[in-house]
């Protein structure tokens, strides 16, 4: 079986816009999350968020494309390609078609569909949208902006499984690269959802914090929703070292399920079955797990379901993981939170240090695992796994190992 590795990585987040700040502000505990507001109907109304800060996309992209991107595929297209840079890797005439771009997104176009029904039904006297509306919202832009950026040829995609979605699309990389179709990938997750639908949406659900995300901690009060991105190349073992790359980390594993029980509300027995999966996959017990970046969302619900599955598959040992939650620090970016966790596993594995859960009160009677609460630890992490379960009952989990 071809073994994966991730050479490249770009990050672009509310804790840092490369991948430098983003590992100094994971392993210092920043929070991200702020606020931000809308003008509705003659007053402002808040929401808390944890949004990209600075942004210029003008700074990154020709202006002439700018127009034809959501903020979302401008994202995307800037972790991408810091990710390709940072591999060194060069597109040539032979590996251009044998390279993919494979991403996960949750919601797509949010910013131009929001937009685009301001324009049509508020008080605008052009009842006319941006001409280039469509190809803006698709959830695909991301994914294409990206192949003709970097001029690959291969297979481009987006998975869209809402909070599974970038986790689903680096597994199912892997599997192209194993199954010798392809033998690297561009794949990650970007999202910009921080528009005032998407938020007044995700309040009726009423699991929404009114000020910061707490996961697995004594009086956690909900979610904060977030926007980012988070791209990588991944590659055969044999192709990297052929060219001398530089090696993050080896994707050793992949596993996923289904509850089928459930919109909305999670199952433990989904979750555990990808945590199972995932690790079957990658032939790795699990008394050898180090390390868990939890999806740990901050609702009551959520931590307590990951907390029981976790419990199902480690038993007695599930006491002694440090687990964390890096919600905490950069909201839940709903498609790209995989991705962005993803990045924090890398960085864990690569400076053997557990990133902190922020905002912690105190411990949980039903989450009474270690969470690693608001200081990161250094331990050795060898192993380490990423799980992402979401809405619709689709759970998505990869193994990563020190290489």
């Amino acid at each position: 079986m071809r073994r994966i590795v991730i050479t490249g990585m770009g990050v672009v987040s509310p804790i840092g816009s490369d991948a430098q700040s983003f590992r100094k502000n994971l392993f210092d505990g920043k929070c991200g999350i702020d606020s931000v507001g809308f003008d509705f109907r003659g007053g402002e109304v808040r929401f808390p968020a944890a949004a990209v800060k600075d942004f210029d996309p003008a700074a990154y992209i020709d202006a002439k494309k700018i127009s034809m991107m959501d903020r979302f595929a401008q994202l995307a297209v800037v972790a991408a390609r810091d990710a390709f840079k940072d591999s060194g890797m060069v597109m040539t005439e032979e590996n251009m078609p044998r390279t993919a771009v494979i991403t996960g997104t949750g919601v797509g176009g949010q910013n131009t569909l929001e937009e685009s029904y301001m324009r049509l039904l508020g008080d605008s006297k052009i009842p006319r949208v941006h001409p280039f509306t469509i190809p803006r919202l698709m959830v695909n832009a991301g994914s294409s902006h990206i192949s003709m950026d970097l001029g690959i040829t291969g297979p481009g995609f987006t998975v869209a499984s809402a909070c599974a979605s970038a986790v689903h699309a680096m597994g199912v990389a892997a599997h192209l690269i194993r199954s010798g179709m392809i033998d690297a990938v561009v794949t990650g997750g970007a999202e910009s959802c921080l528009t005032f639908g998407t938020l007044k949406g995700w309040e009726a659900l009423r699991v929404m914090s009114p000020d910061v995300c707490r996961p697995f901690s004594i009086n956690r009060a909900g979610m904060v929703l977030g926007e980012g991105a988070a791209m990588f190349v991944m590659e055969t073992l044999e192709s990297a070292q052929k060219r001398g790359a530089r090696i993050y980390a080896e994707l050793a594993g992949f596993g996923m399920s289904s509850d089928a029980k459930d919109l909305t509300s999670p199952d433990a027995g989904g979750a555990a079955r990808a945590v199972l999966n995932a690790l079957e996959d990658s032939k790795v017990q699990p008394e050898d797990v180090d390390y868990i970046n939890a999806h740990g969302t901050g609702t009551r619900i959520n931590d307590l379901t990951e907390t029981v599955a976790l419990k199902q598959v480690f038993k007695e040992r599930a006491r002694k993981i440090p687990i964390s939650s890096s919600k905490s620090m950069f909201g839940h970016a709903l498609g790209a939170a995989g991705a962005l966790e993803m990045a924090a596993t890398i960085m864990a594995i690569n400076y053997d240090t557990a990133p902190p859960t922020v905002n912690y009160l105190g411990p949980d009677p039903e989450c009474d695992l270690d969470y690693v609460p608001n200081e990161a630890r250094q331990v050795p992490i060898r192993i380490a796994l990423n799980n992402s379960f979401a809405f619709g009952g689709l759970n998505a989990v990869v193994v990563v190992k020190k290489f």
